[in-house]
């Protein structure tokens, strides 16, 4: 099998993949949805969905502080990796020893090519189908809010954003939130102050990478941000495997409280 991932490169597999690494949380809980229990070998300390995996499954390190050599041990038929959320560093030493798929989402459209791809690379295909079948009637479904002018904060200290290039501000578009930080990539660096002039309504505070409580709530509207704040689970904004599944319900909850 031939695969192209989505930084282009192409993949050669003589076989189905029996012995599967993850080194991205949202596909390994991806990876399980697909009822691939016996041949995941190993995931990251990250990837605490399903909870059983994180607690049974070999860990290879982190995200972007990988075990290389443990990874050698395990001698995988396919590592799934992903662009942002992985150092190029590491990755680029695995792909000289192992076939990896490499992912890189921006938008629903490309987590739903990743899907299949992982399907077809897995023997998952009818799986996958259904599973990317169910995520596009979900979203078929969703009904955006009003046009609110809303920053997300994944960072404090500083405080950072998502940018206009992001999955993250395809998921705040879909919702019907207008991303006030969408003329800057990636994951800009902002201020409150900032944030009140470019007219912010609407500011969420992501429960990750950085965990916002309600104590960062109130530090914030002590610093003078004038928008509405709220807490919102980031891994139904961020994650991009069959999480996908549950985040329009989510999300149409969120447009309601507004």
């Amino acid at each position: 099998m031939q695969i192209a991932d989505q930084t282009g490169q192409t993949i050669t597999l003589p076989t189905l993949a029996k012995k599967i690494i993850s080194t991205v949380p949202s596909q390994t809980e991806l990876l399980f949805d697909l009822g691939l229990d016996e041949k995941v070998i190993g995931i990251t300390k990250f990837c605490i969905h399903p909870n059983e995996w994180f607690k049974t499954k070999t860990r290879i390190g982190g995200t972007k502080t990988l075990n290389i050599e443990l990874i050698r041990q395990l001698n995988p038929d396919i590592i799934f990796a992903n662009k942002e959320e992985n150092t190029e560093e590491q990755i680029k030493i695995l792909c000289k020893e192992f076939p990896v798929y490499i992912s890189d989402i921006k938008n629903l459209d490309e987590a739903i090519k990743m899907i299949g791809d992982i399907g077809r690379i897995t023997g998952k295909e009818n799986e996958a189908a259904a599973i990317v079948t169910k995520i596009k009637l979900g979203f078929d479904k969703l009904k955006p809010g009003r046009k609110i002018k809303t920053a997300y904060l994944i960072w404090q200290k500083p405080y950072m954003s998502a940018g206009n290039d992001t999955f993250i501000n395809d998921m705040m578009s879909r919702c019907g939130f207008k991303n006030v930080l969408a003329s800057k990539l990636r994951y800009p660096e902002t201020t409150i102050d900032k944030l009140n002039e470019s007219g912010c309504e609407l500011l969420l505070l992501s429960s990750e990478p950085f965990p916002f409580k309600e104590q960062h709530i109130d530090e914030i509207r002590t610093a003078g941000l004038k928008g509405e704040i709220k807490l919102v689970d980031g891994e139904m904004f961020s994650w991009y495997g069959s999480r996908l599944l549950k985040a329009p319900e989510y999300f149409q909850q969120l447009i309601g409280s507004l």
